[in-house]
This record gives C-alpha cells, structure tokens and sequence, in this order.
C-alpha cells in the first residue's frame, strides 16, 4: 500500500503541481521501490500476541528504550538546533524529524491496533493504563509527524521527498520493529541478507534522490539580461541602450 502511495503522490505532483523529475529522480524512486519491495517480500511473520500487556513489557525492555531515547534527542536536536538553519535548504531535516518520529507512531500504532483487536474479541483492553499510554504516544507522533512532513512539502519539491520520506520512514521503522519485537531471531541468515540488500537499495536510491534534486528545484532561467556598461570620459557607468539623438538647444 505504501508502494501505491509513493507512485500516486509522485505521479499527483507530476500532472497537477507540475513539478518535474529528472532522470536520476526517476532512477531514484525506483530504487526506493525496488528495496522496500525486497525488505517486505522477507520481512518476518508477525508474532502473536494476546494481551496489551506483553507489547508494554517489550516496549519497556532496555534495547527499545534506548532506541527511543536517541529517537527523542536527536529529533529535540534538529527542531532546535538545525532547522531555523539549515531547515529551508536542506530536505533531509525536515524528513529526519518526520522519520524518527514515524518509526515511534508506528510502533505505537501496532501495539493500540492490537489492543483494539483484542478488545473487539471479546477481551477488553480498555481497562489497563498501557492502552491509553500508546493512546497517547500515537496522537503526539502523529502531529509532530504531519506538521513537519507539510512544512517540508511545501519548501521542497513533493515528487522529491515523497520517495526520501518513504525510504527512511520505512527503514527507520524496520529497525524499531526488529529492536522491540526481535523479528531477526525468527529468520534465517539469508532473508536477513536479503533484507540488508534491500536497505542498501533503499539508501542508493535516497542518496541519489538527494543529491540530484537541485536538478529540480532549481530556479528557471531568466530572460531579463543587464545590458553591458561602459565608462564615459567623466568616470560615469553607462548602460548601452537604443541609441537617441541629442537635440541641441536654439
């Protein structure tokens, strides 16, 4: 579904913001595509789990804590520090903080869903704190997500950072999936492989989507040239122009 979304946003900025793609945007988006392709095609089976309980107890284990905290402190970094300076030029901060605050909603998204499928089973889960807790988590992500992933449309080319926003918010969420839910202790060595050959894909095609978008944003030639200036015998500049003919006073 995410594929669909990308190629639709991609082809929506095409014909009604026309807003172009280079070859090698092209090229780069397709790499996007091609690696989260080979990631989801050998992505683990979702373990089962029976209560809100048992998702609290793994988001509360040492290792996803300590992805969270660095989630938070370098998210707190780019908004303070590095978007009132590089926030307008440089894509990759905007889409940083949409990202690493992404891969927390997702997260949380997982465990409420969960707890919501559960509850509709029969076994209510409203009743326990853990379940308003990733409530919680979810709105607040959600917001600081949207609100810089508009910001960052709306300086930058949208057929640009819709596929670097989707190869990182994706990467970034594999990553916390397999800290809190350990996905790699249920795969063979070669799915995971396969599984980094699809994030190195992912990462070519990002890079190359990054360092070609000046190929795009660039501004369009202006047709307004400055006449040349010469010296005249008093020191003054004077542009060339459509020459007039001097009336001489009676």
């Amino acid at each position: 579904m995410l594929i669909a979304m990308l190629c639709c946003s991609a082809v929506l900025a095409h014909i009604i913001l026309r807003e172009k793609l280079h070859i090698f945007g092209i090229l780069g988006c397709v790499l996007c595509v091609v690696g989260s392709t080979t990631i989801v095609l050998h992505a683990p089976q979702e373990r089962g789990i029976e209560s809100v309980k048992e998702v609290w107890d793994l988001a509360t284990e040492p290792a996803f804590l300590f992805y969270a905290a660095l989630v938070i402190a370098a998210v707190f970094i780019l908004i303070v520090h590095f978007i009132p300076l590089y926030g307008q030029t440089h894509i990759m901060v905007y889409i940083g903080v949409c990202s690493l605050v992404g891969s927390l909603s997702v997260m949380s998204v997982k465990a409420l869903g969960i707890a919501l499928k559960l509850t509709f089973s029969g076994m209510n889960q409203l009743i326990y704190p853990q379940t308003w807790a990733f409530t919680i988590v979810v709105i607040t992500c959600v917001i600081t997500q949207m609100n810089y992933l508009n910001k960052a449309l709306d300086t930058f080319n949208t057929a640009v950072v819709s596929p670097i926003y989707y190869a990182m918010f994706t990467s970034l969420t594999i990553l916390a999936s397999v800290i809190m839910f350990k996905d790699w202790d249920r795969q063979n060595p070669t799915q995971i492989v396969t599984e980094m050959c699809g994030f190195v894909t992912i990462l070519s095609g990002t890079f190359l989507l990054h360092k070609t978008k000046d190929m795009v944003e660039g501004s369009s030639p202006s047709f307004a040239v400055r006449l040349p200036k010469h010296t005249d015998e008093d020191g003054f500049e004077l542009e060339d122009a459509i020459p007039f003919q001097r009336q001489d006073s009676l």
